[in-house]
């Protein structure tokens, strides 16, 4: 029995401005600056670091049911979300979390309506133009995963250009995950290593765990420590499966516009004071006699 611990695809219409030129004027900057502190003042516990997650995934859920109790259309739910992000990024880099996954868009919301899926694409492709230049200033290394099929273009050069522009960086890494699943994820990968084995690179007795997990998205990325979920569902939503095999499940009450960093805060000492097994098992003694 351990205390918790961290762990330790990629691959329209915009405002005119020219990715290109800003990604050429960018510099890196690995270390970054401080994120602005919390309105309230709030300050992040203080934890062993052997007790931060390295890699907390977030199913950001309950923008329209956000919406919904207003009165406000389901998009104004996913607007309010923004801000939500932003912060819990924030507050990732004051406590010491290294990686965060964000679930952004299914392979599943395609079902979604045609409104809502054209505003969730361009929706996607503004927040990460509008946000690059702020994370990339704090040191976030922003990564892409999810399929490139059905996805916008410009959706696409975005995600590529808030890459380019990040790749340096070593604060922490954001994985934005937009046209993702966990099963098309782990088919993906399989159709890939099926592939070379038809082609003679690979034996079928050769394949294990670790030839799977290297033909993932990012299989740099660590696993999860962490998962988290808003709005009070208690689901994984097909995000991050083969990752979170061994992850501690937190699920919050809180809708995901109302969620910022003290709720990730919260999470996290929830997972702190959590025992992870990865399997195993715990003697407990009964005592004498």
């Amino acid at each position: 029995m351990t205390k918790a611990r961290g762990g330790g695809r990629r691959g329209g219409a915009g405002d005119g401005s020219n990715p290109g030129s800003q990604l050429l004027n960018s510099q890196p900057l690995s270390a970054g600056t401080p994120p602005f502190p919390h309105p309230s003042g709030a300050r992040p516990p203080v934890l062993p670091a052997e007790l931060i997650p390295g890699h907390v995934a977030i199913v950001m859920d309950g923008n329209g049911r956000w919406a919904n109790a207003r009165g406000l259309p389901r998009t104004q739910g996913h607007e309010a979300g923004e801000a939500s992000l932003l912060d819990v990024v924030a507050g990732s880099i004051e406590i010491g979390v290294r990686n965060v996954s964000a679930y952004a868009f299914s392979t599943e919301n395609w079902k979604r309506s045609p409104d809502e899926v054209r505003f969730l694409m361009g929706f996607n492709r503004d927040v990460i133009r509008r946000r690059r230049d702020v994370l990339h200033e704090w040191g976030v290394r922003v990564r892409w995963m999810g399929r490139r099929p059905r996805l916008w273009l410009s959706v696409i050069r975005e995600l590529e250009v808030a890459q380019e522009m990040t790749r340096d960086n070593t604060v922490m890494t954001l994985n934005m995950c937009v046209n993702y699943g966990g099963r098309a994820e782990i088919a993906d990968a399989t159709r890939r290593i099926a592939q070379l084995v038809k082609d003679g690179r690979l034996k079928p007795g050769h394949i294990d765990e670790h030839t799977i997990a290297r033909y993932l998205d990012e299989p740099e990325m660590p696993d999860v420590d962490l998962f988290v979920r808003s709005s009070g569902e208690q689901r994984t939503s097909n995000f991050l499966l083969w990752q979170s095999a061994y992850a501690e499940m937190v699920f919050l009450d809180t809708l995901w516009p109302d969620f910022d960093r003290r709720d990730l805060w919260r999470a996290i000492e929830i997972y702190a004071d959590r025992d992870r097994r990865y399997g195993g098992a715990v003697d407990r003694s009964t005592g004498p006699g």
